[in-house]
């Protein structure tokens, strides 16, 4: 592989990673990349916000099938936005066989997102998806080909699949996906499809398949990946439990500290000979942004370090401005605290949260929360007693999520992240016209390193004050 990254930005869902961050960091000449996480919501809302800059209708613009995006359009966006106590529109959520409408959804708004961070460049763009969140990956990663899309990232699970869905959507040929059921049985149709002719009613030229790399956290997986995966893997991101978002669950037995946070031992650490063996260009990431962390990557063999938390709150990144500053003056301060959640998410994956007054991680305003799970990008699906499939959340109202076979102490503390990462954004949902959820803002333990981007006086920094921190300083290092 020529000319890789030295730097790849990580994919922050939802949104955080957004096509502004995502451009400016491949402008800069290292792998900016946009989140995948729930864009077709994310994009509709944006929509109903009334497209501020008009950037939507750019990116719509250039979408090859004009009576789908003009379909899109016209299902979602609000003139001059929805009002600011009126709710979002509820859309259908997500399943084996999603309908129509919201694969039109998430074909374009992947489309838009990358085709707007591949903007004013001529250097790759990737995009992230997660493994947990297999629902939409067919329609989702067609729409991303669609814009040129030059790497694409998955973690939170074992991704053997993908990249031969990259080969066969290079193509346009019909893809399937085996949806993880649980409690399946072998003769299940567990199948999901996307024909993207029949989609787009039309042939379209040849695409160019991306990069496949894998975000794995142990020397099994990465060897399974190797080994099993369907199609051609082109790197690894190696991700170690300091990294913000979801980390893998620690190897054997479930251990908590006093405070309650998961314990990770000799186990988890990844035996970089092994990974070196398997022949492909690796990342490290969790805990490597910084200049000496770069240099000691290089000197480990990695082709660089994937970063994430010092691009979270950056200018360009789409965490809301609030949530920003005081998180940078927790920082600056020495008061930023990162917590292990063993439990917040339904995915059952440990998942990092920035302590932050007003958000979920506030016991009180967690526990004021309704139990309200309405987008379901985080369900897990499961066998019905009839033989057929349905989906549940231990986010979602205990009665319900019990009632479907779930175990009631599964629920205990979990939160609904995907209502929370909206709120992230600056979309939060409005219920009743007085209740607006809040957010959970999620870091790697480097926040408490974040201000050193600042330059003396400043608020704010940029991504570009991140690369020149890392590439600089890596140079100028003996």
């Amino acid at each position: 592989m020529d000319n890789l990254p030295t730097i790849i930005q990580g994919g922050m869902g939802a949104g955080v990673s957004s096509w502004r961050l995502a451009q400016a960091v491949s402008q800069l000449g290292q792998l900016g990349v946009v989140s995948g996480t729930a864009l077709d919501l994310i994009f509709a809302r944006r929509l109903q916000d009334g497209d501020p800059g008009g950037h939507m209708r750019r990116g719509l613009d250039q979408f090859p099938i004009s009576e789908i995006a003009e379909r899109v359009w016209n299902r979602y966006y609000i003139p001059g936005g929805k009002s600011e106590t009126a709710p979002y529109k509820v859309l259908p959520t997500h399943s084996k066989d999603t309908p129509l409408e919201l694969k039109e959804l998430c074909v374009v708004a992947n489309f838009v997102e990358v085709i707007l961070a591949r903007e004013g460049h001529d250097n790759p763009v990737g995009i992230n998806y997660l493994e947990k969140i297999q629902l939409p990956h067919l329609p989702s990663i067609y729409g991303a080909m669609l814009a040129g899309v030059g790497y694409v990232l998955v973690g939170a699970g074992v991704p053997l699949k993908i990249p031969g869905v990259l080969d066969r959507f290079t193509n346009h040929e019909p893809a399937t996906y085996l949806l993880h059921v649980t409690g399946a049985h072998d003769d299940d149709d567990r199948t999901m499809v996307f024909a993207p002719r029949e989609f787009m009613g039309r042939d379209l030229p040849r695409l160019v398949r991306p990069k496949f790399i894998a975000i794995i956290a142990s020397n099994t997986l990465a060897i399974t990946v190797a080994r099993k995966a369907d199609g051609k893997v082109d790197g690894f991101v190696i991700e170690g439990s300091t990294a913000g978002g979801h980390n893998a669950p620690p190897r054997g037995k479930l251990q908590l500290d006093k405070g309650g946070e998961s314990i990770y031992g000799e186990r988890d650490i990844v035996d970089l000979d092994k990974i070196r063996a398997l022949g492909v260009p690796f990342w490290l990431a969790g805990g490597y942004g910084s200049p000496e962390k770069l240099t000691e990557a290089l000197a480990s063999g990695a082709a660089g370090v994937q970063v994430g938390t010092a691009f979270a709150f950056c200018s360009e990144s789409g965490l809301r401005e609030d949530y920003k500053q005081a998180l940078l003056t927790k920082a600056r301060s020495g008061e930023s605290r990162v917590f292990t959640d063993p439990v917040a998410s339904p995915t059952n994956f440990p998942f990092k949260v920035a302590e932050l007054e007003g958000t979920l991680s506030d016991h009180e305003i967690y526990s004021a929360r309704p139990r309200i799970c309405d987008l379901g990008y985080l369900r897990e699906a499961y066998r019905t007693l009839e033989g057929t499939i349905n989906y549940r959340c231990s986010a979602e109202p205990v009665t319900t999520y019990v009632a479907k076979g779930g175990k009631v102490e599964n629920t205990a503390d979990r939160k609904c992240l995907c209502n929370a990462l909206m709120a992230n954004i600056s979309h939060p949902q409005r219920r009743n016209g007085k209740y607006v959820e809040n957010g959970m803002v999620t870091s790697g333990n480097d926040l408490t390193r974040i201000a050193r981007f600042l330059h003396p006086g400043a608020s704010t920094y940029t991504a570009a004050d991140v690369v020149a921190d890392l590439i600089t300083g890596y140079r100028l290092s003996p």
